[in-house]
């Protein structure tokens, strides 16, 4: 059920269809414009296909200029409540704002931060959270409910569509996971607009990574959503590598290496933990779609992975190399890591 409306943010689309994008946001200060600038091409080599940076005031501006010059991907102006920063915004190059309307002012000053959005065809994205919900929203529901956070959301659309204006991104976070999927699925029945997905406040990466895979991933897999962003308190280049995996988890991403290792057992007589980690470590540049099996035991290893490209499987000192579960090869335990990499370099 991705959405029926296709927005364009700089040259990615979102929603209508389109792939799912990765989204990260900068967490360097504002006032540090080389920091961010830097930071901004880690995700883009990372593989965040659009950066939010937040602008917090006028001088923040200068951030935008400054990062289009270093990367290819769209770059999204977070705002809050001033709507000049919006059209400052606009007119320095930004692909796409993220802004609540209805946190704006007046009817006037939404017309503006409208009229200067069309003009230069930039979609907005609104987004409320359980702490941004409007007093009216929350007494009526008693708390931040999904029914709450879905209707604050198409409330918010509501203020832009009465200026004609419908290129909207819509997202619902709450750090409750059940709540986060409900408001979503409430949304998708409501409306048409693309849906940006993530767990806020999801917290430090081990338990972020988790319940962003729990919130996102069970969304995708019923076919809600166009564009995530994994919020994790830690490094914004691995919420990037977490979103990226948790696509490739469910088969919405089938580039790259799809790697499966087994949890080993009494029958392990290899290292193959640290094997599998090397592995890992040594396949994530490679651009092959491939599916690349590390498994513990020559027992079971190739048959249970015998739908895996190329794959390795542990022996006594010994271990077998298989393709498609046939095995080619039989090597030493120190040799074998380099000659899945050999083989893998044939494919």
């Amino acid at each position: 059920m991705s959405s029926k409306i296709r927005v364009k943010a700089g040259n990615v689309e979102i929603g209508g269809g389109a792939p799912v994008s990765i989204q990260s946001m900068i967490n360097i200060p504002s006032t540090d414009i080389e920091g961010s600038v830097r930071q901004a091409k880690e995700l883009e080599q990372a593989g965040c296909e659009i950066i939010r940076i937040a602008i917090p005031d006028m001088s923040a501006i200068k951030l935008i200029e400054a990062i289009k010059k270093e990367v290819k991907a769209p770059i999204v102006a977070d705002i809050h409540f001033d709507y000049r920063l919006a059209i400052e915004a606009v007119n320095a190059g930004i692909d796409k704002v993220r802004i609540n309307p209805g946190n704006i002012g007046s009817d006037d000053r939404v017309r503006e931060v409208v009229r200067a959005c069309r003009s230069r065809s930039i979609p907005i994205r609104i987004g409320v959270n359980s702490g941004s919900l409007e007093k009216n929203i929350l007494a009526k529901y008693g708390s931040p409910t999904a029914e709450a956070l879905c209707e604050s959301a198409l409330f918010h659309a509501s203020l832009l569509e009465k200026f004609d204006f419908y290129d909207i991104v819509l997202s619902m976070k709450s750090s409750t996971v059940g709540t986060m999927i409900k408001a979503y699925e409430l949304a998708s029945e409501k409306c048409d607009y693309p849906l940006h997905l993530g767990v806020t406040e999801a917290g430090t990466e081990r338990m972020g990574l988790i319940k962003s895979a729990a919130g996102i991933g069970s969304l995708l897999m019923h076919g809600i959503g166009d564009t995530i962003r994994v919020s994790l308190t830690d490094s914004p280049v691995k919420e990037v590598y977490a979103a990226r995996d948790i696509l490739k988890a469910i088969d919405v991403d089938t580039s790259g290496v799809k790697f499966i290792s087994c949890p080993t057992c009494g029958r392990t007589r290899i290292d193959l933990i640290s094997i599998a980690n090397e592995a890992q470590k040594r396949l994530a540049d490679c651009n092959k779609s491939i599916t690349v099996a590390v498994m513990g035991c020559v027992v079971n290893g190739p048959g249970e992975a015998r739908e895996a490209d190329i794959g390795i499987a542990g022996g006594d000192g010994v271990g077998l190399v298989f393709k498609k579960g046939e095995i080619i090869r039989k090597v030493s335990e120190d040799m074998l890591l380099d000659t899945l990499m050999e083989e893998i370099g044939k494919l």
